[in-house]
């Protein structure tokens, strides 16, 4: 392990531009970033990763370790929410890709680190593209809106759907598609610095990107502690904070895929140490407020990612209660295939552990000048088709 201090290098959506470039020059995959809250710090940049697809079930296959402060590597990649949508069209980009890198980028309170698995120093690319500042390119989207009529058919059969007691409740989603004019990474980087999303992350390859500006958590572990922080419940910032935690249906909402969180979690925790050490939490994001609570417990130290991923993808938060139906009637309520949205970005690495987000607020990029915007909301008894549609936009 190797870990140099390099200073103020300047924010996150600096250096991976000027990384972005320097791999460009050297005719190397692109970067990938974290950015926002993840492992202890405040981004966490692979300067090159070779993103390939790989076999859903085989994501995250990284014994993950329980270090504090350094990173070092380790495996970054995506894994899309697993399920079609009611017209059965194949996913736009993998299912799931991903990549090693042996060394990292690290911002850790306003000073960036270069660290290396292997113990190796920083390439003479990378040193040279941190010294030479790039200008932002840009990047536009043309958003065409969905048809608010396909959503509210969704809400409205899923309260049905409530009322006939087959789900106490599911997260119905639409989505806005768009044509891309520029480079995807630099959407990420205009966007990270605009809104500072908490678990923002970026990775590219021959098929596409994903650019993710999520603020949830899905799971954190470390050695055998995992953690899971669903969001359930949002307000427009404007609005005062007090409302969202009195608000029944946000209320009610929460503490359903919390109970569903424990349960997902309790297939592999050690028998009683499923906890919630926090709940109904309000806390601010970019331009909201968001219903937050945590759940813990501690698994077998040798639980392979795997494994642990198949108890609990995908996230809860973005499902229903039970999971198995509400994913059934999901697929026929929503037209289209969510793909990356819905599912997970993040890293595991040997040294730090694992952290993946729950991919809201996440852009799919294929490699044709596409892009897919995923958004939606959950549904319980009280919700009104109409307001949910306006939480979307």
């Amino acid at each position: 392990m190797r870990a140099e201090r390099l200073g103020d290098l300047g924010s996150p959506a600096d250096v991976l531009r000027r990384v972005a470039a320097g791999a460009r020059r050297a005719g190397l995959p692109p970067p990938a970033a974290l950015a926002g809250e993840w492992f202890g710090s405040q981004a966490v940049i692979a300067p090159s990763v070779d993103v390939r697809p790989v076999d859903p079930g085989a994501v995250f296959d990284v014994p993950p370790g329980d270090r504090t402060g350094a990173v070092g590597g380790g495996w970054v990649g995506y894994l899309s929410y697993p399920d079609a949508g009611a017209d059965g069209t194949p996913p736009r980009i993998p299912e799931a890709a991903g990549g090693w890198t042996d060394c990292v980028l690290r911002l850790d309170r306003g000073s960036w680190w270069f660290e290396s698995l292997t113990g190796s120093a920083a390439p003479d690319w990378l040193a040279a593209a941190l010294a030479d500042p790039v200008l932002p390119a840009g990047c536009e989207i043309d958003w065409q809106r969905p048809d608010p009529d396909l959503h509210r058919a969704g809400v409205l059969a899923c309260l049905e759907a409530i009322r006939a007691g087959e789900v106490y409740q599911a997260c119905v989603c639409t989505q806005f598609t768009g044509t891309v004019a520029g480079s995807p990474l630099d959407f990420f980087a205009d966007a990270v610095a605009a809104t500072t999303p908490a678990r923002a992350a970026y990775l590219a390859g021959d098929w596409g990107a994903v650019a993710s500006l999520s603020p949830e958590l899905f799971l954190r572990r470390s050695g055998d502690e995992v953690t899971s922080s669903p969001i359930k419940g949002t307000l427009p910032l404007r609005e005062p904070p007090a409302l969202l935690r009195g608000s029944a249906k946000d209320v009610a909402e929460n503490i359903m895929i919390v109970d569903l969180v424990r349960n997902d979690l309790g297939h592999v925790a050690l028998t009683g140490s499923v906890t919630v050490p926090e709940l109904l939490v309000v806390r601010p994001a970019p331009g909201v407020w968001h219903l937050v609570s945590t759940v813990s417990a501690r698994v077998p130290a040798d639980l392979p990612m795997p494994v642990l991923l198949d108890a609990t993808f995908p996230p809860a938060s973005v499902t229903g209660t039970p999971k198995t139906r509400a994913r059934q009637l999901l697929s026929q309520w929503e037209p289209f295939r969510r793909g990356a949205y819905c599912g997970t970005v993040g890293m595991v690495s040997p040294l730090a552990g694992a952290e993946l987000n729950v991919a809201i607020r996440t852009v799919e990029f294929d490699a044709h000048g596409g892009a897919v915007l995923g958004v939606g909301g959950g549904i319980t008894a009280d919700s009104d088709a109409d307001a949910e549609w306006q939480e979307c936009l």
